[in-house]
C-alpha cells in the first residue's frame, strides 16, 4: 500500500487510518476556511475537503513526485447555520445551547487525490445526532473538560459528550471526522486496495 498524505491534523481521523492499516504521513492544509456564499450548507464540507487536498498539492514543489492525498471537513448545520469549531469556550458554550434538546447534521466532507489518474474525487456523508436537554451546570461541566477544542460543534462523540447524545442517525465514525464506508469506497473505486 502506498503511503497517503493526510491534510489534517486530527487525532481521530489518524486513529481511523490506524484502524484500516492504511500507512499515512500527517501534512494538516493551511486554508481559509471560506466558501462560496451561495453554496448549499450540505456541501461546504466537501468544498473544503478539495480545498484542503489542493493546498496539500500547492505546497509541493514540480520535483516532487505526486502522491495520494486525503482531506477531510467537518461541520454541523442546524437550522441551516453552520458550526464549526468554536475559537473560545464561550462560543462552545453557545454552540451547546443551540444544541441541546434538539437534532442536528454531522457533514463530513472527504476528498482523496489519486496520483495515477491526476484526478480528486469527493464525497459527503451525513448523519443526524439528537442531543439530550441539558442544563447550565451540564454545559459548564462539559466545557471545562477540554473536548470542545478543535471539534467541530464544540463537542466529541466519542468523548464525555456521549453523556448527552440520545441518538445517532447515521455512522459514529463520520460524526468522528472520517467516514469508513465511503472512505472505503472511494480508495476502492480508485484501485487503492486495502486487501493485500
Amino acid at each position: 500500500m502506498y503511503p497517503i498524505i493526510l491534510a489534517s491534523s486530527s487525532p481521530r481521523r489518524q486513529e481511523i487510518l490506524k484502524l484500516l492499516n492504511i500507512p499515512f504521513v500527517v501534512n494538516p492544509a493551511n486554508i481559509e476556511e471560506t466558501y462560496p456564499s451561495d453554496m448549499k450548507s450540505e456541501k461546504v464540507a466537501e468544498y473544503l475537503a478539495v480545498k484542503k487536498v489542493k493546498a496539500v498539492m500547492d505546497s509541493f514543489d514540480s520535483e516532487t513526485e505526486a502522491t495520494w492525498i486525503l482531506g477531510a471537513d467537518t461541520l454541523i448545520i442546524l437550522d441551516g447555520k453552520i458550526y464549526g469549531q468554536p475559537k473560545s469556550q464561550e462560543e462552545a458554550c453557545s454552540f451547546l445551547q443551540d444544541f441541546q434538546g434538539k437534532t442536528h447534521k454531522v457533514v463530513t466532507g472527504i476528498a482523496l487525490y489519486n496520483p495515477e489518474s491526476k484526478q480528486i474525487v469527493s464525497r459527503s456523508s451525513t448523519s443526524k445526532v439528537t442531543f439530550a436537554d441539558m442544563s447550565s451546570d451540564e454545559i459548564e461541566w462539559y466545557l471545562n473538560t477540554g473536548e470542545w477544542h478543535g471539534a467541530a460543534g464544540g463537542y466529541r462523540i466519542q468523548g464525555l459528550a456521549s453523556c448527552f447524545i440520545k441518538n445517532i442517525s447515521g455512522t459514529e465514525s463520520a460524526v468522528m471526522g472520517l467516514p469508513i464506508f465511503e472512505l472505503y469506497d472511494i480508495l476502492k473505486t480508485q484501485n487503492y486496495s486495502l486487501i493485500s
